[in-house]
C-alpha cells in the first residue's frame, strides 16, 4: 500500500527523518497487532510516561497510534532507523550476548527477564530462546522487533535510555499520532 507520510516524516533530534519503508512497516504491524499490546494495565509503562505529551487517551485506535509514534521516535534515537544496528560501543555493560543491544530499537536479550511473555514471543517466531537467537531475530524479523519492543515498553520504561531519560518526549508529535490514526482506521 502506498501511503503519503507528512507529519510522520518530521525530524527526530539529530537523527534525520524516518524512511517510508520503516513507517509503512509500523503501520502494517499496528493494523494487525494483538489488542493486548495496547490495553490498559496497572504498570507504570510507556503510556504513563508520555500521557502529558500525547494524552489523554481517546480509545483503542488512539492508543495504537501513540505506540507507533513512540516507536517512530525511539527507532530514530536508538539506531537512526537501522534494522541491523549492533552493539552500542559506548556502553561498557554491552559485552555479552545477553547484554548486547540489537536492531532498530536496541533491545537486548536480558530484557526477556521483564516478563516470560517476551521469551514466549521469541520462541513463537521459531527462535531457540537464547540471547544469540534474540539478536538474530531482532535484526531479521521486523514484525518481531516491533512487537517485542512495543510489549517491552509496556512492562518497563527503564530498559531504553531515551525513554528513561525522557529524551524522546520533546520529539513526540500529536500531528504524527493523528496521521498514524488515519492510516490505522
Amino acid at each position: 500500500m502506498s501511503r503519503q507520510f507528512v507529519a510522520c516524516k518530521q525530524k527526530v533530534f539529530n537523527r534525520g527523518r524516518p524512511p517510508d519503508s520503516f513507517l509503512n512497516q509500523l503501520v502494517d504491524w499496528g493494523r494487525i497487532a494483538p489488542a493486548e499490546v495496547f490495553a490498559k494495565n496497572d504498570k507504570y509503562d510507556i503510556y504513563s510516561s508520555v500521557v502529558q505529551r500525547l494524552g489523554p487517551w481517546q480509545g483503542n485506535l488512539h492508543r495504537r497510534a501513540v505506540m507507533l509514534e513512540v516507536l517512530r521516535v525511539l527507532g530514530g534515537f536508538e539506531s537512526s532507523w537501522d534494522w541491523n544496528a549492533g552493539r552500542d560501543l559506548s556502553n561498557p555493560t554491552s559485552n555479552t550476548a545477553c547484554t548486547e543491544e540489537a536492531g532498530i530499537f536496541q533491545c537486548s536479550g536480558n530484557s526477556m527477564a521483564f516478563s516470560p511473555t517476551l521469551k514466549t514471543l521469541l520462541l513463537s517466531m521459531g527462535a531457540d530462546g537464547s540471547c544469540k537467537s534474540f539478536i538474530t531475530m531482532t535484526k531479521q524479523n521486523h514484525v518481531f522487533a516491533i512487537e517485542y519492543c512495543a510489549r517491552l515498553i509496556r512492562f518497563t520504561t527503564k530498559h531504553h535510555g531515551p525513554i528513561k531519560g525522557m529524551y524522546i518526549h520533546p520529539w513526540l508529535r500529536r500531528d504524527a499520532v493523528q496521521e498514524f490514526q488515519a492510516f490505522l482506521a
